[in-house]
């Protein structure tokens, strides 16, 4: 399993209550299992409308068991943002 750091903008940020915290896991899905174990709640419904950035790729329609995570590797978790 590989270690790493996932982190929290805007609202993801604001509902996990911190702005980052560590991950062990093989992939993107079984690392957001873990987060939604943590954070149950708000967090979780936020995760539904959230875009993910893994070493500054990001994810798009990918399915996330298929996203593989680094060793000190950074997932960024980017809820929806206003603007034009």
């Amino acid at each position: 399993m590989a270690a790493g750091t996932i982190r929290y903008w805007a609202a993801a940020k604001a509902a996990a209550g911190v702005a980052e915290e560590s991950y062990t896991a093989d992939n993107l899905a079984d690392a957001l299992d873990a987060v939604r174990s943590r954070h149950p709640g708000e967090l979780t419904r936020v995760l539904q409308r959230c875009s993910f950035l893994v070493d500054g790729d990001p994810v798009g329609t990918r399915g996330h068991e298929t996203v593989r995570l680094a060793e000190g590797g950074t997932v960024e978790v980017l809820p929806p943002f206003a603007g034009g």
